[in-house]
């Protein structure tokens, strides 16, 4: 299994997924529609588009990210070299994002010189796949992974062809999609409960921009001349739909301006029909899961995230965590009592010192040590119970 939270994870994806493929596409639209099936164009991913299938139960949203941000860009490859070479493309992708790094000085690249070139296109990933939000900030978020992590692709497809990136083609991109997202919300015939939920997942997103509300008055006077592929007419339409997408429906109002951003972008109607239909059905059937259209209280966010973690974490190092638990008599019976019984002050001391020196011994548990952790060992004792043998529980018997 891959566990994107590991070195060495983009090695044992290629591995896992050989042999790969012999035949390549050559169809853009096939490649975007088939990308955008996989929820990532929308920063939700569902799926991943994979010869294998990889489940991804019990991931983190930052480790589906990565894998689905890995996976985009070596079918990008695969579209535009018609080759399997991931050797190749690891180094092509590493020498991509080095464009990207200012000249002079710089800690990463320092610290990358001396590894691998798959150690180096993680650590890349794990960076893109962030959002623009300070720590402090993300943990109170709904958003959690970078939504426009699909621009990189379209960057990745310019340097295969041309060798080189056109000049601030990053700050470009960004610019026409802030003035549309902004746009497209300012067309909306009613409010959406989900718009600020938006404007913060585009703001949170953009690295060479800073968002803010669009002057321009309407679709026509839009400056879409930098767009020139039709993968990037496909992504500004689909960015638009789903801005103005508002309770299973969009007026005629937006459908006007759908279909003329179509026209100004020489997108045929059926294409943004098609797109239409998709980003209703998709938020339809996901938007219980999907971060932004869901408005909860930032506290409860923290809540949510930070036990999530901790519930993986505990997951996949169960066995290991188990065999160390058992190995304490006295654990054991507080732990089974308290299922049951209100521990007191004492006895909840010693659980607490207990589970802290088992933390110690498995490595990817070492999240409780750090300053701050101890808070979250009572997210740990709530869920350890439900790890346990039923002969532990007495409310089972």
């Amino acid at each position: 299994m891959i566990n994107p939270s590991v070195h060495g994870w983009i090695d044992k994806y290629f591995a896992e997924q050989q042999p790969l493929p012999q035949t390549f596409n050559s169809n853009e639209e096939l490649f975007y529609t088939q990308t955008r099936a996989t929820g990532f164009i929308f920063g939700h991913i569902i799926s991943f588009d994979t010869p294998s299938p990889i489940e991804q139960q019990d991931w983190l949203p930052e480790e589906i990210s990565k894998l689905g941000m890995l996976n985009t860009l070596f079918q990008m490859y695969r579209l535009t070299r018609q080759n399997n070479d991931f050797g190749h493309f690891i180094n092509e992708a590493v020498a991509f994002y080095h464009l990207l790094t200012p000249k002079g000085f710089n800690p990463l690249q320092k610290m990358l010189a001396s590894s691998s070139p798959s150690s180096k296109l993680e650590k890349i990933i794990h960076e893109r796949v962030q959002t623009n939000e300070d720590l402090f900030s993300k943990n109170f978020s709904h958003v959690i992974t970078n939504a426009l992590l699909f621009i990189d692709v379209l960057a990745f497809k310019q340097y295969l062809e041309n060798g080189s990136l056109p000049e601030k083609y990053f700050n470009r991109i960004e610019d026409t999609v802030i003035s549309v997202i902004s746009l497209s919300l300012k067309t909306k015939t009613g409010i959406s409960p989900h718009d600020d939920l938006l404007l913060k997942l585009f703001e949170s997103s953009v690295r060479y921009n800073k968002f803010s509300p669009t002057t321009i008055p309407n679709v026509e006077s839009l400056d879409l001349s930098y767009l020139q592929n039709d993968l990037e007419k496909f992504y500004i339409i689909d960015l638009a739909g789903i801005s103005l997408w508002s309770d299973a429906k969009v007026e005629n109002e937006e459908r006007y301006f759908l279909y003329k951003l179509g026209e100004r972008l020489n997108i045929p109607d059926t294409f943004v029909l098609e797109s239409i239909h998709f980003v209703n059905e998709f938020i339809s059937q996901h938007k219980a899961e999907i971060p932004y259209f869901n408005n909860s209280n930032p506290v409860k966010n923290f809540y949510d995230q930070t036990t999530e973690s901790v519930v993986v974490l505990i997951k996949r190092n169960k066995n290991r965590f188990l065999k160390e638990i058992t190995e304490s008599k006295e654990l054991m019976q507080l732990l089974a009592k308290s299922t049951h019984k209100d521990l007191d002050k004492e006895e909840k001391k010693k659980i607490k010192k207990q589970l802290l020196d088992i933390c110690k011994t498995v490595p990817s548990l070492t999240i409780f040590l750090l300053p701050g952790g101890s808070l979250l060992l009572p997210i740990l004792i709530k869920f350890i119970p439900k790890m346990l043998p039923s002969a532990f529980n007495e409310n089972e018997e």
